[in-house]
């Protein structure tokens, strides 16, 4: 049975207090949008139908490169006014799931479930047992615990109020169904609106089933409403992440303090301490440590390495096995560090290699450069780079020693096994095994010291 997808996105999010809009904003670094459309595009036979409303330009500019389909909502008349106005997207043949924008961690393999209860006589809806039901529509069924109506809590009585099943707003229906009764939909309700959830008594009263799938994990069904709520998703997911880890054997060291905003994958034995930050896509190899404080966007990291407190890491970039880095270091994109090599405290990498063994350990920036095995860069070395319109490339070789506070004026040479000596600026290249000293030479002139009082 084919499949067709709704994603209902035209909320107008006040209570959100943001002039983004409400789907727009970010959970785990990606908007909220983005994670309902990777599970509506692994359960469609075709590109998603996404309604949005006042604000759905911006919502459309920032998917312009996804594969969407696009309804607009004029006017905010609820949920099965929404779908309304996705009905001419839609195939009559096909089986409709409805989704929202602003409840993103629903699994896919729910909604396998769900869409597998559906067939020409049957919808389904995913239900959830709630202890705080508040603010949700509850599910009311008979004596024979079939499902007989959704009432919303605003219309609900007291009784009705007190139950905890609670309906989570997804629904699944049958080929054509909508097209043959979502014009019945009245909107004679506390709001004025017209409710998708009317459609269960429609679909009753038509002699149709209506089936429950319950949702087993509370993120599945966890919308957002105002800025406590997505905080609060957050964290739930984060834990849920941090967990996970702590079951392949990643020493996680404190679950509340774990921050992964992409893709995190690590190998055996790695130890996350508090604070971390993974975004993008992250590798860590066997036996990684990644210290406190620290932020790795789109970086594989080799066996044994090890990040200190406060690394910054901007992929893409690769650290080798067994590397040393930080604290305090920030590794930009392009950057490529060598097995056993280490960048120190306050040392800036860009768009360079060190190869193994070789070391920057404290206070440099190396940007545009290829340094050999074993070389030592020393404390205030740079290499000048830019000159105001062009980057220009370094090259040291394998075992130089740069001495301290060298500026290195690209482009520019050092061979191997050659010597810069404290305080030079380079200019020319270095030949292999020479020593270099581009200072001014040093005067040491006798002065007179002023007497007490005198001017």
């Amino acid at each position: 049975m084919k499949t067709d997808v709704v994603v209902l996105a035209a909320g107008r999010g006040r209570r959100m207090r943001s002039q983004t809009p409400k789907v727009l904003l970010s959970l785990a670094g990606r908007p909220l949008l983005e994670h309902v459309l990777e599970k509506a595009r692994a359960v469609s036979d075709g590109a998603p139908v996404v309604v949005v409303g006042a604000r759905g330009e911006e919502i459309r500019a920032r998917f312009a490169r996804s594969e969407v389909r696009w309804a607009h909502q004029p006017r905010p008349l609820g949920t099965g006014d929404a779908v309304r106005c996705a009905l001419p997207l839609l195939d009559p043949a096909a089986r409709v799931l409805v989704l929202y924008g602003d409840v993103p961690l629903i699994e896919v393999a729910t909604l396998e479930r769900l869409l597998a209860l559906v067939s020409p006589d049957t919808l389904a809806l995913l239900t959830a047992r709630c202890d705080r039901p508040r603010g949700y529509g509850r599910v009311v069924r008979d004596a024979q615990g079939r499902v007989v109506r959704i009432v919303e809590e605003r219309d609900a009585t007291p009784e009705e109020r007190s139950l905890d099943e609670i309906n989570t707003g997804v629904i699944a229906f049958p080929p054509g169904f909508l097209h043959r009764h979502l014009p019945q939909l009245g909107c004679d309700n506390a709001q004025g609106e017209y409710y998708l959830t009317d459609l269960v008594a429609l679909a009753l009263e038509a002699g149709l089933h209506v089936a429950a799938e319950a949702a087993a994990d509370e993120l599945e069904w966890r919308g957002v409403n105002d800025r406590l709520e997505l905080h609060d998703l957050e964290r739930l997911y984060q834990r849920r992440l941090a967990r996970a880890l702590l079951a392949q054997g990643v020493a996680v060291m404190d679950v509340e303090r774990f921050d992964c905003r992409g893709e995190l994958h690590c190998g055996p034995d790695c130890t996350i301490d508090v604070g971390a930050v993974f975004e993008g896509k992250v590798e860590l190899g066997a036996g990684v440590t990644v210290g406190p404080g620290c932020v790795l966007r789109d970086v594989r990291v080799g066996d044994g390495a090890v990040l200190h407190a406060y690394t910054v890491i901007e992929g893409p970039a690769e650290i080798g096995p067994g590397v040393q880095v930080g604290p305090f270091a920030r590794i930009r994109p392009g950057t490529r560090l060598e097995r056993g090599s280490r960048v120190g405290n306050f040392v800036e990498v860009k768009n360079a290699r060190l190869g193994p063994g070789s070391k920057a350990n404290h206070l440099a920036y190396l940007g545009d450069v290829e340094v050999g095995a074993e070389a030592n860069i020393g404390a205030g070395t740079i290499t000048c780079n830019y000159d105001g319109r062009t980057k220009h490339a370094t090259a040291i070789g394998d075992g130089a020693f740069i001495g301290s506070n060298t500026a290195l004026v690209a482009p520019v040479r050092v061979g191997e096994g050659a010597t810069v000596g404290a305080g030079s600026v380079i200019t020319r290249d270095v030949p292999a095994g020479q020593l270099a000293v581009a200072r001014a030479r040093q005067r040491n002139v006798a002065r007179r010291r002023r007497r007490d009082g005198e001017e």
